[in-house]
């Protein structure tokens, strides 16, 4: 029985699993820099917190990496060989191929009972423990990238206390998983980052003609709030995503510079309706 966690990294994401586990009973070890830490003991996330995670580490049945995907990598190196074999070390990091590659290098043969790969689908644009909600997961699903059909009883577990905080549970291969997240949250990522970039240059360029960018977001409305709001995701995080999907990203990226012309090039022609009547039926089967 899943009795104690730690939680390394206890920033948005880890410090909301840490609320949302505390409220069953569990009991959480943070580790993270000490200004996090006295933050997440505030707010009442964690236990106890110790700066040094391999001391964070001792007497928890379960170990959760909730760092950036460049930070889940190098703890799993750092980590994984003092962890006992019974100990699950399990992630958040929002891409698969690479954690389960060094996971795979690090575990060797017992990999595949030692590590499950985990990705909860939920989030906010604004990062920090001090905005961490016990509620972040409910309603949304929390995808397992397992190495066997068969989990270990303590993954299982593990799944289960997962499912309990209201996620939907999604198992995917790793790469199946990069390429749908690659769409799906990574895409409209890079979307609104470069809609609100170009937003911003056009609102430089139009202050000269006494057009402020409090005036563009005034007329945009809640459309323009809709398609920036993740803009303000901070790019520490969204660095290592880059890095570990790039290829993913490069052809969904691709795809849309190429629907995105094939439009501008039917402003005038009676194919931009078929654009719409495309685009509406992805809607509707929702």
């Amino acid at each position: 029985m899943i009795k104690q966690v730690t939680i390394v990294g206890t920033g948005l994401i880890g410090g909301s699993l840490a609320l949302a586990l505390r409220h069953r009973g569990i009991r959480v070890i943070g580790s993270d820099k000490k200004r996090v830490l006295t933050k997440a003991q505030e707010i009442g996330a964690i236990d106890a917190g110790m700066e040094n995670p391999a001391r964070a580490c001792v007497g928890s049945d379960v170990v959760i990496l909730a760092a950036n995907v460049g930070g889940i990598i190098d703890s799993i190196e750092n980590l994984g060989p003092m962890l006992p074999r019974n100990v699950l070390l399990t992630d958040v990091g929002s891409t698969k191929v690479e954690v389960l590659k060094r996971a795979k290098s690090v575990f060797g043969s017992s990999a595949s009972s030692r590590f499950l790969g985990g990705h909860p689908m939920s989030g906010k644009e604004h990062s920090g423990v001090e905005n961490a909600d016990s509620s972040l997961f409910s309603g949304g699903a929390w995808i397992f990238t397992p190495q066997d059909e068969q989990l270990s009883d303590l993954a299982q577990e593990y799944v289960n206390l997962i499912a309990s905080v209201g996620t939907r549970i999604i198992y995917l291969s790793a790469e199946q998983h990069d390429r749908l997240v690659a769409w799906t949250s990574h895409l409209p990522q890079m979307l609104s980052t470069a809609f609100a970039a170009i937003l911003q240059d056009e609102a430089e360029l139009e202050e000269k003609a006494h057009v402020t960018r409090a005036q563009m977001q005034e007329v945009g409305g809640r459309a323009l709030k809709e398609m920036t709001r993740i803009a303000a995701s901070p790019y520490s995080m969204w660095r290592d995503i880059a890095l570990t999907n790039a290829v993913n990203i490069e052809d969904a990226i691709l795809k849309l510079e190429q629907r995105l012309t094939h439009i501008r090039e039917n402003l005038r022609t009676p194919e931009l309706r078929s654009e719409f009547e495309r685009a509406a039926k992805f809607k509707k089967a929702e």
